[in-house]
């Protein structure tokens, strides 16, 4: 293996991530929630998603291939990681079918359809189609779908580049020796191992261990270990598939490898025990295809079924291994609560449903503080993160809106339809909170790109601004988490102290524009912000309306009114709460 087959590796390797990176983008493009309700049903149960898994890697004979998907499928959030396990199980059961066909040597496996399912000819057949409809799609889901289809293309050209790369290996001999010279069974499985982890498939690392069989120079005894090891080596792809991916997808592949690893010590115990005690009378004979094909069959099925009951333990151990840092929000198990048979009893279906609600709430409140943090110091991975809680808030609103349909055709009582309103009003709310803290993080974009900084002036303007704007949120949230109606009339105070600041610091900034004292690159994004600001704060002022309303009741409400009543009130509540913030945001923005 000289430089240029290091080169050519390398290669394969940036294709593969990149297409890793188009795949996942595609798929949460062009996903919608309905292939999230496909993959749902394909893997609502254990024995499905084994099923499953089992069936798509016989079909392209490759557990590597269906593993990386089902990782990028995880960081696309269209698979959770629990319904992943099942899947991963069962291509490592569809792997071994590969080994069978090898056995069958009097038999051509070269027929039309199993050529057309192999990644060598559907990759390239995808990549061209991706192209095409890229380059030629004039409608948006015409091009996302192109996308998909040419980061599957660019992945698996990737992982073809990478095996050519490192193809030599098995034609010389000491590489190819390296499968018989090791009798030790953790030399035998540190073998197996490394030697598919540098091919990149157990396939061809089995089809090269029954070529060698031939020799009968292999025995059962050497070729166990081998076997396990090659499962173990296997798990590199997934692994490289998972750099640069969200946690979940990290944990994905991290279960695909403690699920091997543990599988292959349980298995290796337990084979060597029987040999110890009462003997393999095969044990030192040698091996050919059929016995190795049977073997691998028998290793992998034999495993799935004994973790089967323990994919729960699974998924922990893999958070154990793949930690979330301190602010983290897992979004995994999002919607967890909507369970439609809930829905035969209304009031438990509004409690769990407000419950999604208020995380929404909770999100898009945790995600504005994130986003603020972005205009001082920009950080790619926190933006990563803004994205993901970002999608997680969206996933959630389609999920409760759905839901929420389904509830309202049910029989409801006066009580329970306005319940019902009331969450649909409320969540449109939080999810729009979440939509204007994006922007605000796009701003941030622009000044980090562009290199600007506001000065010392704006930020303090800014700041001050983004501090009543966060008190509003959270006493939005607040005041539907404990329906509390006294917190909801000191919001529409607020919401006016904000828009008198907005206006205020909107008509500053285009004097100083003016004056030659910002730059028009500046000026933009600090407006821009501004007006986001002023938006969310808006939408936490309809959350409060929303609640009053639905206190006194929906056909009885009208919030026009409301507000025109609370803005003219004599009552001394708004006068003494406006001037309270008055005091604490507005006074400062005038003095400044």
């Amino acid at each position: 293996m000289d430089f240029f087959n290091v080169v050519s590796l390398l290669g394969g390797l940036a294709l593969f991530l990149y297409g890793m990176n188009i795949l996942a983008t595609g798929l949460e493009k062009v996903s919608g929630g309905r292939l999230e309700k496909i993959l749902e049903k394909m893997t609502n149960n254990l024995f499905k998603s084994v099923f499953f898994g089992a069936v798509v890697t016989a079909a392209v004979q490759s557990s590597s291939a269906t593993t990386v998907i089902v990782v990028g499928l995880v960081n696309a959030k269209i698979l959770k990681l629990r319904q992943a396990i099942g899947v991963i199980m069962g291509a490592n059961i569809g792997t071994t079918v590969t080994a069978h066909i090898l056995r069958l040597s009097d038999i051509s496996a070269d027929t039309f359809l199993l050529k057309l399912l192999k990644p060598t000819t559907l990759a390239p057949l995808v990549a061209v189609v991706g192209i095409l409809l890229f380059m030629t799609g004039k409608k948006t889901k015409i091009r996302s779908i192109g996308q998909l289809l040419l980061g599957f293309g660019i992945l698996f050209t990737g992982m073809f580049n990478m095996e050519a790369a490192v193809r030599g290996l098995k034609d010389i001999p000491e590489f190819a020796n390296l499968f018989s010279a090791f009798q030790n069974p953790v030399l035998g499985v540190l073998v197996g191992a490394v030697v598919t982890a540098i091919i990149q498939s157990s396939s061809a690392s089995v089809g090269i261990l029954q070529a060698l069989c031939s020799t009968g120079s292999i025995s059962y005894a050497a070729a166990f270990p081998i076997i396990m090891g090659q499962n173990i080596g296997t798990c590199i792809t997934p692994i490289l598939a998972s750099i640069g991916a969200s946690k979940n997808a990290k944990r994905s592949a991290a279960v695909h490898l403690t699920f091997n690893i543990l599988g292959t010590a349980i298995f290796l115990a337990g084979i060597y025990t029987i040999q110890g005690i009462w003997g393999f009378p095969f044990w030192n004979s040698p091996i050919d295809k059929g016995g190795i094909a049977n073997f691998h069959t028998i290793f992998n099925v034999t495993v799935t079924l004994l973790f089967l009951p323990f994919t729960g333990l699974l998924e922990k151990l893999s958070r154990m291994l793949v930690k979330d840092k301190p602010g983290d929000i897992v979004s995994d198990d999002v919607g967890a609560d909507l369970d439609e048979r809930l829905l035969t009893s209304p009031g438990l279906a509004i409690q769990h449903s407000s419950k999604s609600v208020l995380q929404m709430g909770i999100l898009a409140e945790s995600n504005y503080y994130e986003s603020l943090k972005q205009i001082k110091t920009y950080d790619n991975k926190a933006v990563e993160r803004i994205g993901e809680v970002e999608n997680t808030i969206d996933r959630l609103e389609s999920k409760l809106e759905e839901y929420l349909l389904l509830l309202s055709q049910r029989e409801l009582d006066d009580e329970e339809s306005r319940n019902v309103s009331l969450l649909l009003h409320v969540l449109s709310e939080f999810e729009r909170v979440g939509d204007y803290s994006e922007n605000i993080v796009e701003c941030a974009q622009r000044l980090y790109e562009n290199n600007i900084h506001y000065s010392e002036e704006a930020q303090k303007e800014l700041d001050l601004t983004s501090d009543a704007v966060g008190e509003i949120i959270h006493m939005a949230v607040t005041a539907f988490e404990k329906n509390d109606l006294r917190l909801c009339t000191q919001i529409e105070p607020l919401e006016e102290v904000i828009d008198f600041m907005v206006e205020t610091l909107k008509t500053r900034h285009i004097q100083r524009l003016q004056a030659g004292k910002c730059t028009v690159d500046a000026a933009f994004p600090f407006v821009e912000t501004l007006s986001n600001l002023e938006r969310i704060s808006d939408h936490c002022s309809n959350v409060a309306v929303y609640i009053v309303g639905h206190s006194v009741g929906d056909d009885q409400f009208d919030r026009h009114a409301y507000l025109r009543n609370l803005h003219s009130s004599d009552s001394g509540d708004f006068t003494a709460t406006y001037a309270h913030y008055e005091e604490k945001y507005k006074n400062k923005i005038i003095v400044s």
